[in-house]
């Protein structure tokens, strides 16, 4: 408890707090996960950056106590480029849902994963815009209801990683809020990698979805969570039927690439900022 206290302490505004949040949402246990893998990875806390953008979830950057920039709608990750590319010795995580990220944002997000530029996404994927009106993302699954699809959205969802994968990322990862120390260490890992990460962090959200689509209240959403992911490691050599109405988590791709402020400094001639020993 000692070390939680010490977290919260350290690591959030405690005056911004209560958060604004539903009762049973998951962007608290998201941030909680981003917080404790920023304290794994040992980071200064002077030199983390958190950028988000607008909508549940980007919320988030107002309760973290770190360099923080709130964004307009679907631009966190061309505001956290333009600052890589400044100061790239900072490191930079941005939180953004599912519509921030994949629909108004969809152009920056493919560009950044095709620069591979080091940022860390963190998607909080909760398969609709909850603070904004509850209509359809692209990642809600055909069929749910929402206010833009009162009678269940035609259009399929896109798969995030294998889109960020085609784009040019070289590391993404799945996890859930139902699973909370595998989604920390994921955010962890993402974290140190070297180029463009994503962290898919998959929430419920009780009010704008589970409600419309009759999925229950909050621990019956956060049970089906749990219960229908299975782990990169379980899913492996398993045919295609078994893994039918399962989403796999943990690290769904990672290899190397060049790098773009990195290649960018070296192309004119200069070295990478650093951290100053001040």
């Amino acid at each position: 408890m000692a070390i939680i206290e010490q977290l919260t302490q350290d690591f959030l505004r405690t005056k911004k707090l209560p958060h604004i949040w539903c009762p049973g949402c998951g962007n608290g246990i998201v941030t909680a996960a981003l917080v404790r893998a920023i304290e794994r990875a040992d980071y200064d806390q002077r030199d983390v950056v958190i950028v988000s953008g607008i909508g549940c979830s980007s919320r988030a950057a107002g309760y973290l106590n770190f360099n923080t920039l709130h964004t307009t709608h679907g631009r966190a990750l061309a505001f956290a480029t333009g600052l890589k590319m400044a100061r790239p010795e900072l490191k930079l995580f941005v939180i953004m849902g599912d519509g921030d990220c994949s629909a108004i944002g969809g152009n920056h997000f493919i560009h950044s994963a095709r620069r591979n530029i080091d940022l860390n996404a963190i998607v909080v994927n909760n398969h609709i815009y909850g603070m904004t009106g509850g209509q359809h993302s692209p990642l809600t699954p055909i069929g749910k209801k929402a206010t833009t699809a009162p009678r269940g959205t035609l259009e399929r969802e896109f798969n995030l990683l294998e889109l960020a994968r085609g784009a040019g990322a070289t590391f993404g990862a799945r996890g859930n809020a139902a699973q909370p120390r595998q989604l920390e260490q994921l955010i962890t890992r993402g974290a140190k990698h070297k180029g463009f990460s994503i962290v898919e962090a998959l929430s419920p959200c009780p009010i704008a979805y589970g409600r419309r689509n009759k999925l229950g209240g909050p621990v019956d959403m956060m049970k089906d969570l749990k219960e229908n992911s299975i782990s990169t490691e379980r899913a492996a050599g398993k045919e295609d039927s078994e893994l039918e109405g399962k989403t796999i988590t943990g690290v769904i791709f990672n290899y190397e690439e060049p790098e773009y402020a990195a290649e960018y400094y070296h192309s004119i001639g200069k070295e990478i900022p650093v951290k100053s020993s001040g």
